[in-house]
């Protein structure tokens, strides 16, 4: 079945009792045992369970081709379950360009928590090969990284961690499984914030981890949330269904706009650097074209004249709205080492672009009005 498809009817289920096409939201925090003390329809409790969440995660393992889905009420609450589920001295491997909300939770939770966590250049394969330990547990792979659009080797990577005993776990949040398979190249889980592309209308948080096998770390992981509680609501999980649906389709036009951004980006002579793995000059597309069906809505770019000229050319767009996040309908552009703070890596010339779904002509002009002398 194709993905399309699998969008519009995976975990889609008319409501027994009503026909409804369209599933109702089930608030209910608890649900009743039959006289023998059993539940024989499946559900004890929301925080263990919910008729919403079920379907979301049935919806959400078949479109990465996984076995299993955890949904959570962030990304981040997804990704802290994964390091979670590893023991204190157990090693991580994560890229040095991450998203820096996943670089914080290593180093100020699980850090002095006990974990051990290498942050290095992922594009190198052989660096990762040197950087396991006899305590690595876990590859983290962000592909294309947050905010410099690397690109990292997916199958590489799931061969250097299994080669170690270890698992691989890629974000797969930027691709979707729209444009990126992780769980079919090997990978162990892949990871979302749903609050992205998946929810794809800026109204809701959520995140998930789906897993290409039922065992192993994903035990560990569906044991946190049920117990550790960090789970979405049914309305949460009710609107990120809603916006799968559409999701192949949004892609389409959010990859059709971003590369017609980025083409016009290159060109622009107060423009220093675009990253963006669809343009040929980009040093991960040949990786990126092996393992992505299109380039994705995301890419940066570095102004000549440093952070005040940045800032400057956010200030004057008006189409591209200046705030966090990305993946819903609007195009959004930021100032990422601000928003980073003083432990940011990114350069202070470059600004993140979500590019949504405006016609592309109208934002080509719009970011011609912001890079002005």
């Amino acid at each position: 079945m194709r993905i399309e498809t699998m969008a519009v009817h995976a975990g889609r289920h008319p409501d027994a009792s009503t026909g409804a096409v369209t599933p109702p939201i089930h608030m209910a925090t608890t649900f009743e045992r039959d006289t023998d003390g059993s539940y024989p329809r499946g559900f004890i409790y929301g925080r263990s369970g919910n008729p919403n969440r079920a379907m979301l995660e049935e919806c959400l393992a078949k479109l990465e081709g996984g076995a299993e889905c955890a949904a959570f009420a962030s990304g981040m609450a997804a990704l802290t379950a994964v390091c979670q589920s590893l023991a204190p001295g157990d090693h991580v491997v994560a890229p040095s360009d991450i998203y820096h909300g996943t670089a914080r939770m290593l180093r100020e939770i699980m850090a002095p928590w006990g974990l051990k966590v290498s942050f290095i250049d992922m594009t190198d394969v052989e660096r990762v090969r040197k950087s396991m330990t006899p305590k690595t547990r876990l590859v983290l792979v962000e592909t294309p990284s947050n905010p410099l659009l690397k690109v990292v080797d997916i199958k590489g990577c799931v061969e250097v961690a299994h080669e170690a005993g270890a698992v691989c776990v890629v974000d797969n949040t930027w691709a979707t499984p729209v444009l990126q398979r992780p769980l079919e190249l090997g990978a162990d889980l892949s990871v979302h914030s749903s609050t992205k592309y998946l929810g794809g209308h800026g109204d809701v948080t959520g995140g998930a981890v789906v897993a290409r096998e039922s065992e192993g770390i994903f035990k560990k992981v569906r044991h946190i949330q049920q117990n550790g509680g960090a789970v979405p609501s049914p309305f949460d999980c009710w609107l990120i269904m809603r916006g799968i649906r559409t999701l192949p389709y949004r892609m389409r036009a959010h990859c059709e706009n971003a590369s017609r951004v980025a083409e016009f980006l290159a060109s622009h002579s107060m423009v220093k650097a675009v990253h963006y793995p669809g343009l040929a000059a980009h040093p991960g597309h040949r990786s990126a074209k092996a393992q992505m069906s299109g380039f994705g809505g995301m890419l940066s770019f570095q102004v000549k004249g440093g952070r005040e000229a940045a800032f400057g050319v956010a200030s004057r767009t008006r189409l591209f709205t200046r705030a966090t996040s990305l993946g819903s309908y609007e195009s959004l552009i930021e100032h990422r080492a601000s928003v980073e703070g003083p432990e940011s890596r990114t350069p202070e010339d470059l600004l993140r672009v979500s590019v949504g779904l405006e016609h592309w002509e109208d934002l080509v002009e719009d970011l011609g009005r912001g890079l002005v002398r």
